[in-house]
């Protein structure tokens, strides 16, 4: 899971072209929509198809998406209960 948690830290860094953050800035727990890396539902739908793209996992409605993208922990444990076998 750590693993995994790291690299969606720099997918969102790399996705989003977040120049004031780095990886090591994202902690694990930390809220990501209005969090203090500021990401809006624009970032949050950039970072949905990313998911879908890279993992084969679709977080297809806002509910889910709120949820899903609370902080890095709740997104790796969707996207690992979710992901189709033989996406990254």
């Amino acid at each position: 899971m750590e693993v995994l948690r790291e690299e969606l830290k720099s997918k969102i860094v790399k996705t989003l072209d977040l120049m004031d953050a780095k990886e090591e800035d994202i902690g694990n727990d930390d809220q990501l929509i209005g969090g203090e890396l500021g990401l809006d539902s624009i970032d949050v739908l950039e970072l949905a198809i990313m998911i879908e793209k890279d993992y084969g996992v679709l977080i297809d409605n806002k509910e889910l998406g709120q949820k899903v993208f609370r902080t890095v922990t709740t997104l790796a444990e969707y996207v690992q209960q979710h992901r189709t076998k033989g996406c990254a």
